[in-house]
């Protein structure tokens, strides 16, 4: 069954241009996963906001994706590049 993200990144006026650069790079690693189906990136510029929508082939394939060393990288970086992070698990309705 696949697993549904949606991630809200809320970057630092400051370090925009930085995280932007970081998450393309998340993107296209990311997307080289066997277990990944879907890793768009929005970016809503007007407040330094960027949205991933994400779906998983299922729960050990994103497992294996939070273990990436790109991942661990942001995760690493992201209280300095970052204001907030929130991210959804959804099921999708239809």
């Amino acid at each position: 069954m696949s697993i549904y993200l949606t991630a809200i990144v809320k970057s630092k006026q400051e370090t925009t241009a930085e995280l932007r650069t970081m998450l393309l790079d998340m993107v296209a690693n990311s997307r080289k996963e066997e277990a990944c189906i879907q890793y768009d990136l929005h970016d809503a510029a007007s407040d330094h906001t960027f949205i991933f929508h994400e779906e998983w082939k299922d729960q050990a394939g994103l497992d294996l994706h939070n273990k990436q060393s790109y991942i661990l990288d942001f995760v690493a970086q992201s209280g300095r590049l970052t204001d907030e992070i929130v991210i959804y698990k959804t099921e999708k309705v239809a």
